[in-house]
């Protein structure tokens, strides 16, 4: 995502103020929301399905610009990286979860509906904001696309049977509160097609044609610097769009707000520093080893409040917990993405593909 030139492992001169713009965009849909009472409902009703178009738009437009940036003639080196796939399908689908679900037994032992609430992110994981994230950190955009895809499937496959295991199964073995909910494999199933595969299907048609018609180094010298500046707008945007859709619910609870935010940052640093050391003790490498822990790290919020609402309702504490994921996520990733620089010289090896970033 990276919009100037900066020299190998440092943010270019405008990423290094993305906290500023973030936090601008929070205040900005909080005045929007707070100036506009209705616009939420005008929102809210701007949607395809379980699909909130205003913030489906805005995450598009932060993720074209990534994929596009992704040379799709190298996959097939990630693919054939059985440590990183590995690696990738133990942190997202066994340790993430199972950590999520400990965290909110541990720490909201008495607000079941939060609780549950945050075993729903868990379960969801990161095929959108990650891409971002990943691309700030200089991490490896090529095994980005291919761990984003390898989530996606395993998204649509696995939803439904994590959510009876680790709200029913799990804790009735453990004599502990069961939740009865079922989840729409329809809901999963469009947040994957709509929040990958669309800006993945631009992204690779963008570099096959440009690149077929103008060559790579026009693509990569003059259209990406072109395209990068639009995914910081896309961020933004969805930003704005969600404080607007729910910052009131924010701020008229932030007592519970607070209750809620301590287990979520809890679980992005420990799933960070787990993704971070697991592909240091695998010899991953800086680039891949950045992309490990962030996709890792992050969660498919549109997918997590979607479902949290359809299932349990849009004034249920399930879909406030839901809502605060992502307010406590972008904050704390975009700080990661700083640690995530300062390792890099804990790689003696690092791959020289990451100075793209």
């Amino acid at each position: 995502m990276s919009t100037t030139t900066a020299p190998p492992g440092r943010l270019s001169a405008l990423d290094r103020y993305l906290p500023v713009w973030i936090g601008a965009a929070m205040i900005a849909g909080l005045a929007l929301g707070s100036a506009w009472p209705g616009v939420a409902d005008v929102l809210d009703a701007v949607t395809v399905g379980s699909v909130s178009v205003p913030i489906a738009l805005g995450l598009l437009v932060m993720m074209y610009p990534v994929l596009a940036k992704v040379r799709y003639d190298e996959l097939g080196a990630v693919t054939t990286d059985r440590r990183l796939l590995g690696a990738s399908l133990v942190l997202n689908w066994l340790v993430g979860p199972a950590l999520m679900f400990a965290l909110a037994w541990l720490l909201l032992p008495d607000l079941p509906e939060y609780r549950t609430g945050l075993v729903v992110v868990g379960l969801a994981r990161c095929i959108a904001m990650v891409l971002v994230w990943n691309d700030l950190a200089c991490g490896d955009r090529e095994a980005a696309a291919v761990l984003v895809a390898l989530n996606s499937v395993f998204q649509v496959v696995a939803f439904g049977a994590l959510g009876w295991f680790y709200l029913e199964a799990l804790p009735g073995w453990l004599g502990l509160e069961t939740v009865s909910a079922q989840f729409s494999v329809t809901a999963v199933t469009v947040s994957v097609l709509v929040f990958l595969g669309v800006p993945l299907l631009a992204g690779y048609l963008t570099r096959r044609v440009g690149e077929r018609v103008r060559g790579r180094a026009w693509y990569e010298e003059r259209l990406l610097p072109r395209l990068g500046p639009w995914a910081l707008y896309g961020l933004l945007f969805t930003i704005v769009m969600l404080f607007a859709l729910q910052g009131d619910r924010v701020t008229a609870n932030p007592a519970d707000v607070a209750r809620i935010a301590l287990p979520l940052l809890a679980y992005f640093a420990l799933m960070f520093a787990a993704g971070m050391v697991a592909g240091h003790r695998l010899g991953l490498g800086y680039d891949r080893t950045a992309t490990l822990a962030f996709t890792a790290s992050g969660n498919n919020f549109e997918l997590a409040i979607a479902v949290a609402i359809g299932t349990f309702g849009i004034a249920s504490g399930e879909a406030l917990a839901g809502v605060v994921g992502p307010l406590i996520e972008v904050p704390v990733l975009v700080g990661l993405v700083h640690v995530a620089l300062r390792t890099r010289r804990l790689f003696p090896t690092p791959d020289p593909r990451s100075s793209r970033g």
